[in-house]
């Protein structure tokens, strides 16, 4: 569960340190103080996009960290040891730095992580119900994962999704090489004639640079040649004067230090010299004036560089252009082998799917009853009795495999006796739609396996004694799992376990948020002003007092 969360200098915040506990926790506060900044701030640490915008005026940079108890979470655990990420305790902590240059920089437990696997970690501690989820509950796709998630068989679907993903990719593969025979047999005849070409060549590695380098030596002999006698007959000519200084130097009479270490520099560089001398007389070994030699040099180059030229490459890319003409023609010339091979992989994958497809079908099927009893018992406490609850299977006209099953989910409601379900987008009234999806909220969050459910004002709309059922009905989740709840209605906030109040200040040059726990009377009085407005009588705190004492008997 979430057991802190710190803040520095995010949006209006510039800090904050808040402990969680077990239950029910409801977040107040009056309208446009910052409520949900909590929560944005803990989207950050799990993985949200973002914004410099967001970091407090005047400062460079915002921190965010939370910090969560893993010791009953199995599967978070098991993800933190495959990455080598999990601590020495119990606590995991996200953390999420943002800088006024725009760079943001995500760690999980001390090491770098990316927003991804902040993401994906997130994901198994905690579930935040929006606001605006009524919003995203009109779209299929969210109907649909909301019931594979209810039904705990997404390893199912993640199956079928795989299986149908690998079918479309031979199918595609499949189609590319049957529909595309005739330019495949032009093809097969271009490259054969292509590789015959180069086949010819016989173009061995390194032989371009030797080409190169001997024509270069060949049509440069005389002036080669002419330069390396010169420079022989120079080095012959130092040596003898070296050896004579040498000479010259030697004997009693230059016994001096300086003496000596000059006949040994006198010495070295005769020596060098010596070997200098052989060095050319090797050279000019090496080179020759041969005419015939060096014009079928010159016709092999311009064999290269004409076939170069023809396949408009460099010529020290012919080899690589070679393999690779060379593969593609033997690909081609597999390809009725080929074609058969796709075709079997593509009747096996289809039995694959459609056996997974309809497991995942009649599982979806006992799913889709189950939720729509426990959603339809939630109605009616929320006085929507009337209301027909119902979640439609509509195959899928197509008869390939498809990632997300063989049917269509689709969420209806029939709000008034009579008449026909519809789309859950087809409803007029908000304050209907937000009822209809926070009794799904509810019940598809109490057999969720996170440990912990963040619901941000999803009672707007509601109010009275429908608002007192939905406190209790959040209430009663918390007692599987932990429940933090911004809330502006009184008879939710009187069902906390622990209440927190967010006030706004402002001074000359800046705005200030902050955040406190309340206790016993503080409660009374954030319960009033919920109740009675800015004026606050004696019979709007008797009133609150009461709606907390009535809770308390309760428990």
């Amino acid at each position: 569960m979430l057991t802190h969360i710190s803040i520095r200098n995010f949006t209006v915040v510039r800090e904050l340190d808040v402990d969680f506990g077990a239950g029910m926790t409801v977040i107040t506060g009056e309208t446009g103080a910052g409520k949900s900044i909590m929560l944005d701030a803990l989207g950050l640490c799990l993985g949200d996009r973002a914004d410099p915008k967001a970091i407090r005026p005047g400062c460079e940079r915002a921190e965010i960290v939370a910090g969560f108890d893993v010791s009953g979470v199995p599967p978070a655990q098991a993800w933190l040891r495959e990455r080598d990420l999990l601590s020495g305790g119990d606590e995991c902590l996200l953390r999420r730095v943002i800088t006024a240059e725009g760079r943001n920089r995500a760690y999980i437990n001390g090491s770098p992580a990316t927003g991804q696997d902040c993401a994906a970690l997130g994901a198994m501690l905690i579930d935040i119900h929006s606001q605006h989820a009524h919003q995203s509950l009109l779209r299929k796709a969210v109907q649909r994962e909301l019931l594979d998630a209810c039904a705990d068989h997404l390893p199912l679907a993640r199956a079928v999704e795989q299986t149908a993903s690998d079918w479309l990719r031979t199918r595609r593969e499949l189609d590319l090489l049957s529909g595309a025979r005739d330019e495949q047999t032009a093809r097969a005849q271009l490259l054969a004639y292509q590789v015959e070409e180069l086949d010819k060549l016989k173009l061995s590695p390194g032989e371009l640079a030797a080409l190169e380098l001997e024509q270069t030596l060949l049509g440069n002999a005389e002036e080669i040649l002419q330069a390396a006698h010169a420079a022989s007959e120079l080095c012959d000519t130092h040596e003898s004067g070296t050896r004579r200084a040498l000479k010259l130097l030697s004997g009693d009479l230059h016994a001096a230090p300086a003496a000596a270490a000059a006949r040994e520099l006198l010495d070295s560089a005769a020596i060098q010299l010596r070997e200098a001398l052989g060095e050319i007389q090797h050279y000019i070994d090496s080179v020759e004036i041969d005419a015939p030699r060096l014009e079928e040099v010159r016709q092999r180059l311009e064999a290269i560089y004409d076939l170069a030229r023809k396949h408009r490459v460099r010529p020290g890319e012919l080899a690589e252009l070679h393999r690779h003409l060379h593969d593609e023609l033997q690909a081609l010339a597999g390809g009725g082998q080929r074609l058969e091979q796709l075709q079997q992989a593509l009747d096996e994958l289809s039995e694959q799917y459609a056996r997974a497809a309809a497991r995942l079908g009649k599982q979806r099927r006992r799913a889709a009853d189950s939720l729509v009893q426990q959603v339809a018992g939630v109605l009616d406490s929320l006085a929507m009795g009337q209301c027909q609850f119902q979640i439609a299977l509509h195959a899928r006209q197509s008869g390939d495999p498809h990632p997300q099953g063989s049917e269509e989910v689709e969420f209806l409601i029939s709000t008034n006796p009579g008449a026909p379900p519809q789309p859950l987008g087809r409803i007029a009234s908000g304050g209907e739609l937000s009822r209809i999806s926070l009794a799904i909220q509810v019940v598809t969050a109490s057999t969720a396996a996170v440990p912990s459910m963040v619901f941000d004002e999803v009672d707007v709309g509601v109010g009275g004694a429908v608002a007192e059922v939905v406190g209790r009905l959040l209430r009663d989740l918390a007692a599987r799992s932990q429940v933090l709840c911004v809330t502006h209605l009184p008879q939710v906030a009187a069902q906390g376990h622990q209440h927190l109040q967010v006030s706004k200040s402002s001074g000359k040059t800046s705005v200030q948020t902050s955040l406190r726990r309340l206790e016993k009377e503080d409660k009374v009085q954030e319960v009033a002003r919920m109740l009675g407005g800015v004026k606050i009588t004696e019979q709007t705190l008797a009133h609150a007092r009461e709606m907390l004492e009535t809770q308390a008997t309760a428990d």
